[in-house]
């Protein structure tokens, strides 16, 4: 059973980014999981926290000290940080539990059970909840991030979990639908949006806008967070994950099938430029100062660096593990991947620009 669970998970959360055969490369089958938030950077202390799945633990990467591991959980999967409150979430799928570290001390200081297998979290910093679904569940464990208590909610099943504080709504994505479930965190109801096609899988907000990946096809949707209207933009095959450049307004794409990144001007709506990265690209991160763009293709054990202002890519970098999620410190503009092999982590070289 575990076995079915891991190769449907690659497919419903991640698509179809991992050959099968990755599962043989852990000993710890109570998890199986993999998602794009396993690695988060934290402005307030400059800390970059990182899963380590298989040996239920969490690494913890300062300016200038050495890592720190921190155990959790079993199969920890993803993580959020709330930079108002200084605590880490993370998100045990193996021990349905949520671990909470205080980035003061680097300490757990609670351990919250879940309604099921937590995947997906996020944080609301003005409301201080966090949000976890919960695979093969079609519940949504909140958590009140003040006394740590769990409530859950039917709210259908989620793959990515996008908090939009100021409209205070929560927009749940399942890879396996055609529309994003909205909670209303004032009133607690929920309802559907169209997201504009089947098969979901990243989702970003700029503005007023939602944008969602259609796997299926070569668009992403620009979703109006006030009348819901939906424009379709062309990006390349298989677009999966998403990054936003606030200060650009644009926001890039990874796509997976043409092995490209493409830029979508989101004051036109149209794609701008694609730079060709080759293999299959699953995951982005931005260094603004640097005016870079790292993208992750865990296929071929490899992040590709893309000078934004030359719209061209730098290099190549090889690893030894496959790297599946990015952080990026911006205080000292150092590069982790999180990745599956025989560490969980690698911190990637500067470019050459």
């Amino acid at each position: 059973m575990e076995q079915f669970m891991w190769r449907w998970s690659v497919v419903g959360a991640m698509m179809i980014l991992m050959p099968i055969s990755v599962c043989a490369q852990g000993n710890n089958p109570s998890s199986g999981l993999i998602s794009n938030s396993g690695v988060v950077y934290s402005t307030r202390n400059s800390k970059i926290y990182v899963v380590d799945s298989e040996h239920s633990s969490v690494v913890i990467l300062a300016v200038s000290n050495t890592p720190r591991t921190v155990r959790t959980g079993a199969g920890p999967v993803s993580i959020a940080v709330n930079e108002r409150t200084g605590k880490v979430y993370v998100a045990n799928s193996g021990s349905r539990s949520v671990t909470v570290i205080d980035t003061d001390t680097d300490d757990v200081i609670a351990t919250i059970p879940t309604a099921a297998r937590p995947y997906a979290i996020a944080v609301d910093e003005s409301s201080d909840k966090v949000y976890v679904s919960n695979t093969f569940s079609n519940m949504l464990t909140v958590i009140d991030g003040k006394t740590n208590i769990a409530t859950s909610l039917k709210t259908g099943s989620a793959d990515a979990i996008l908090v939009d504080a100021p409209n205070h709504k929560v927009y749940l994505l399942a890879y396996e639908s055609d529309s994003l479930t909205v909670f209303d965190e004032e009133s607690g109801r929920t309802s559907k949006i169209s997201a504009g096609a089947m098969h979901l899988e990243g989702i970003v907000e700029l503005g007023a806008t939602l944008y969602v990946t259609h796997v299926q096809d070569a668009t992403i949707a620009a979703i109006d967070t006030g009348t819901y209207a939906i424009k379709e933009i062309a990006t390349g095959s298989m677009p999966c994950a998403l990054a936003v450049d606030s200060d650009r307004g644009e926001i890039y794409v990874a796509n997976y099938a043409t092995g490209s990144i493409s830029a979508v001007n989101t004051r036109t709506g149209v794609m701008v430029w694609t730079v060709k990265v080759g293999g299959h690209p699953q995951a982005i991160a931005i260094d603004g100062p640097k005016r870079s763009i790292y993208v992750a293709d865990a296929q071929n054990r490899s992040v590709s660096l893309i000078n934004i202002e030359q719209r061209r890519l730098l290099k190549k970098l090889g690893l030894t593990g496959q790297p599946y999620a990015l952080a990026v410190n911006t205080k000292t503009n150092r590069i982790f991947a999180a990745t599956m092999g025989t560490t969980p982590y690698e911190e990637l070289s500067e470019p050459s620009n």
